[in-house]
């Protein structure tokens, strides 16, 4: 019988998918963002990879939601933004605002049955439909024909045929490599991807949201968490099967928060008091002053911050701090 209610894409699937696009973009030498993002329009996951830049995950997160609710390759829905009368993209934008970044890039997530449950997309600092130096051209190429970096990406995490979304690879490869031919049989832009292995910060985000789901799971929870970097820029997120969506801004707002003032996020709000507001305003990273958020450090130097988002604060502070202070 079918279900009464649609589901996203599990956890461990979405986290399977961007497992593979870290190994395919770590052998490309490519530093970005991969988010998934359920058909709810809820985050599942998101990974950055190390030396990725900032603002990557907020655009691979912004591609992955359009693709995912819109039911279309996320360049698709470029196309048809541009080609309405602005006032009418504008005012999509200003009702979905998750949608501010209409890139190409992003393809929707099918199960078994034909019906999307997710989508997926990448981007971050050098994740770009551009052939970069330093690659051997039979890696970015898909038989005999060239694969930009980010669509061969995402083709690759899916394990579906290369489609460009970016236009023009034939004028962008000539551009690298100039008459450079290679024959179908030399291709490898769809081979195996080694295990990556050079991911040290993204591996301590992850075991460290592996420690708090887990801890989530033995209290009966269903949570979301977020580990970022000093600056608040996200290194790894996951939202629990079944967790509520709200809880995927609330542990990056307080996580962030954390991390961006070195203290835990509930103190912020003792510590400027009627200023909170002023104090938040300052930048435009997400800022919460409740209970969940903790700043990381190593060897006394302030590294990121975690948060946990989806129960009662003060239930998701305690959850933290017996994994953190453990």
């Amino acid at each position: 019988m079918a279900a009464t209610h649609p589901r996203d894409i599990s956890l461990a699937q979405a986290r399977a998918v961007v497992r593979r696009a870290v190994d395919k973009a770590e052998q490309l030498g490519l530093h970005g963002g991969i988010a998934v993002v359920g058909a709810s329009g809820a985050l599942v996951t998101a990974s950055r990879l190390d030396h990725g830049g900032l603002g990557g995950m907020g655009r691979a997160a912004s591609k992955a939601w359009i693709s995912a609710t819109q039911q279309i390759p996320s360049v698709e829905h470029l196309h048809r933004m541009t080609s309405l009368p602005q006032p009418i993209a504008a005012g999509f934008v200003a009702v979905s605002p998750q949608a501010a970044f209409p890139g190409g890039g992003g393809l929707p997530i099918v199960d078994d049955d034909g019906v999307v449950v997710g989508g997926i997309a990448a981007s971050g600092a050098t994740v770009s439909p551009f052939f970069p130096a330093g690659l051997a051209a039979e890696d970015l190429s898909v038989d005999g024909q060239p694969a930009n970096p980010e669509d061969l990406l995402i083709a690759y995490a899916l394990d579906l045929p290369y489609v460009s979304q970016h236009g023009d690879d034939q004028g962008r490869w000539s551009a690298r490599f100039g008459e450079l031919r290679v024959e179908p049989a030399a291709s490898r832009g769809m081979a195996t991807a080694p295990a990556a292995s050079r991911q040290h910060e993204l591996n301590w985000a992850i075991a460290l949201c592996d420690r708090l789901m887990a801890a989530a799971t033995d209290r009966d929870l269903r949570v979301s968490v977020a580990v970022v970097d000093r600056g608040g820029d996200p290194v790894q997120q996951d939202r629990m099967d079944g967790a509520a969506a709200a809880g995927v801004e609330v542990a990056l707002a307080v996580a962030t928060s954390s991390a961006r003032f070195g203290a835990p996020s509930e103190r912020l709000a003792t510590d400027y008091g009627p200023s909170l507001a002023a104090v938040a305003a300052l930048h435009p990273a997400p800022f919460l002053a409740l209970p969940g958020g903790l700043p990381l450090t190593e060897e006394g130097r302030l590294v990121g911050g975690v948060g946990v988002g989806g129960a009662d604060p003060a239930t998701c502070a305690d959850l933290l701090r017996s994994v953190v202070e453990a």
